[in-house]
């Protein structure tokens, strides 16, 4: 039955915290049927008799034995759901040694992921399957959070401190990262992807940053925008996002929030991306984060061979 019960889990700390909440919601489960029963058992029993019909209910002034279960009973019941959870929190806190190390930098309204061989992505981090992984996080201005709904893990992240979470992932896919803690006017866009994948493709991953470095400019152009997070909120088909299309951006007169208009050119797209809320744009909220000190100056500039692309 609790396999039934349970979530599809993707991890075996998941399929845990979903045991914990079965376990827990059948003991409710038992006790609400029991005291519903009685419930209806006493109101039909002593329910209000015809006239002449009427007894007197018996003076009973206690019962020693039935008071001492419905203390004993349930405190045991507690005890042991205090436990039960205790040993599945250690696990959740206790990650396994040799666990890979990924670095969390979180700002507003970004997720920053540094591996341990320098390589850094935005808002998607990748992790091989069957292999725990350990991420070691810290917030540069406000209290953040980090939730993996189908892992059923979640830590809050703080300014001037580390905390940290682990996962050790049973089955490929891409699953969902937000944070929960509110945190400005973007905290609803803050959203992350985990890519959980096989062996061979993440060494293959793994090595792709040479691959890159020998496309085609405009082309890994358009690699670091679907992989830096770029398409939560720009679209590329002129669908109006949280932020301007990047279709026919290039080149363009913008007309900003002061009043004031700029034209789309090199220099205004890497102010964008560096200094985002430098120049706001008209009717668009100032809310993407800086991306200064996270790109280079060589995927800026592919960056913007693309955008010069997409007309």
């Amino acid at each position: 039955m609790l396999n039934y019960l349970r979530h599809d889990g993707v991890s075996r700390i998941a399929g845990e915290v979903d045991a914990v909440f079965v376990f827990i919601t059948l003991i409710g489960l038992f006790f609400f049927l029991i005291t519903q029963g009685f419930l209806i058992y006493f109101a039909l029993r002593y329910r209000k008799k015809k006239r002449g019909e009427e007894t007197e209910t018996p003076y009973i002034t206690g019962n020693r034995w039935l008071e001492t279960a419905w203390v004993v009973v349930p405190s045991l019941l507690i005890l042991a759901i205090f436990i039960y959870g205790y040993l599945v929190f250690r696990d959740i806190r206790t990650p396994p040694a040799g666990a890979a190390e990924i670095n969390v930098i979180v700002r507003q309204w970004l997720f920053e992921f540094r591996y341990p061989d320098g390589r850094r992505t935005i808002n998607e981090v990748r992790v091989p399957v069957g292999k725990p992984v350990k991420f070691i996080m810290t917030s540069q201005d406000v209290i953040h959070g980090f939730y993996l709904p189908a892992f059923r893990v979640k830590q809050d992240i703080l300014p001037g401190r580390y905390t940290h979470l682990w996962v050790q992932p049973e089955k490929t896919g891409r699953f969902d990262i937000y944070c929960t803690q509110y945190c400005g006017v973007g905290h609803s866009n803050m959203r992350a992807v985990m890519v959980v994948m096989g062996g061979e493709d993440y060494e293959h991953w793994a090595g792709l940053e040479e691959e890159m470095s020998t496309l085609p400019l405009a082309k890994r152009g358009e690699e670091l925008v679907e992989h830096s997070g770029c398409l939560a909120c720009h679209s590329l088909d002129g669908t109006v996002k949280v932020g301007p299309t990047l279709k026919g951006l290039y080149g363009r007169r913008v007309e900003l929030a002061d009043g004031t208009a700029a034209i789309a050119d090199d220099t205004y797209i890497r102010e964008s991306i560096l200094e985002p809320n430098a120049r706001i744009v008209k009717g668009f909220p100032p809310v993407m984060p800086t991306f200064k000190g996270t790109i280079k100056d060589d995927d800026i500039t592919a960056i913007i061979a693309y955008i010069k692309t997409l007309k």
